[in-house]
């Protein structure tokens, strides 16, 4: 049997409990050993639902832990670069959640800690390890749409509760919390980083946090990127990618499901009533598994770590000038 990374998760965050650790635990290169939290009672109940062996009271217990290798830290966005840095610093090697910090200046500290440490450090996008993903950038690339020239993005959730994190500052609000994957699947797909950006922001009164973000992000070549995200509106996601003979479109783009087949479609665009669609189907599999066992397959060698911190930092400009943007009322460049 292949010998498994051993993992320790830095809180008890939703997506942690809900989405991250279950798909690691089903990796062929991962195993979940030790959680922590600063309430030790909700570190233990998180041990015992999950199977986890060990439960801290404190996340510097958990760095302080010989046995493991690598940490997925899930805290609060103002809290990703302090502690993964203190991860590095520890020894371990850290997947970080989305967004890697608040701005590109405090982002750079990760790559100092990396040359510092020789330790492994990456952003945790799991949508680029999905095949959906991978053959939509296969196609859009191939020259089987013509040159893809257009990206549109929709992502959106309905979620009021003021005691959510995502819903506080400074961390919260839609253009950090999903408006980063619209961003990232761009620079994914067209291979290349934006020249200039403008953007508009509806900021929640009350929440002090943008709940409404829309977007155009132009590319070298003439390509753009529009994408609008939300946090008080219907549940919906969707992408498509135009370009000069046909279009590809990504129906369940981010939260893939993992109980059912996935599926992206291509249109040759014949008539405007799906004429030349045809559905490509990908087995049922789990991006968080693949991202998992991706990042354990850097720590053990075996494969190259295919996105480094480098990535997360120029993602993380984008965000910056659209911030920008939306305060000075025109065009940024990142």
């Amino acid at each position: 049997m292949a010998r498994k990374v051993s993992w320790g998760v830095l809180g008890a965050a939703d997506i942690g409990l809900k989405r991250v650790i279950p798909g690691m635990q089903r990796g062929e290169v991962a195993r979940v050993d030790a959680i922590a939290s600063r309430d030790l009672a909700k570190a233990k109940a998180a041990a015992l639902t999950h199977g986890i062996a060990k439960a801290y009271g404190s996340y510097e217990e958990l760095l302080a832990d010989p046995a493991i290798e690598a940490i997925y830290n899930p805290l609060p966005n103002e809290l990703h670069v302090a502690w993964t840095v203190r991860a590095l610093d520890a020894g371990k090697h850290v997947l970080c959640e989305k967004p890697i910090a608040l701005n590109a200046d405090e982002a750079k500290a990760l790559v100092a800690a990396r040359a510092r440490t020789g330790k492994l450090v990456a952003e945790a996008f799991m949508v680029r390890h999905h095949p959906q993903w991978r053959r939509a950038r296969e196609i859009a690339r191939s020259g089987a749409i013509g040159e893809a020239r257009a990206i549109q993005t929709f992502f959106a959730y309905r979620l009021l509760d003021a005691d959510n994190i995502r819903n506080k500052p400074p961390g919260g609000g839609a253009l950090y919390d999903i408006g980063c994957y619209a961003i990232l699947t761009a620079r994914f797909v067209f291979g290349a980083e934006p020249t200039r950006v403008v953007a508009s922001l509806d900021v929640d009164a009350k929440f002090g946090t943008d709940r409404l973000a829309s977007a155009l992000i132009e590319f070298p070549g003439g390509r753009h990127l529009t994408f609008t995200c939300a946090t008080q509106i219907q549940d919906y996601q969707r992408v498509t990618i135009v370009g000069e003979a046909g279009r590809v479109e990504v129906a369940v783009p981010f939260n893939a499901l993992i109980d059912r087949p996935m599926r992206i479609t291509i249109d040759s665009g014949v008539d405007l009533v799906g004429g030349g669609a045809k559905i490509e189907e990908f087995p049922t599999c789990d991006q968080y598994t693949l991202q998992g066992d991706a990042f354990s397959r850097a720590v053990l060698g075996e494969a190259p770590l295919e996105f480094p911190i480098e990535d997360a930092i120029a993602n993380m400009r984008v965000i910056d000038a659209l911030f920008r943007s939306a305060k000075s009322g025109g065009w940024e460049k990142p």
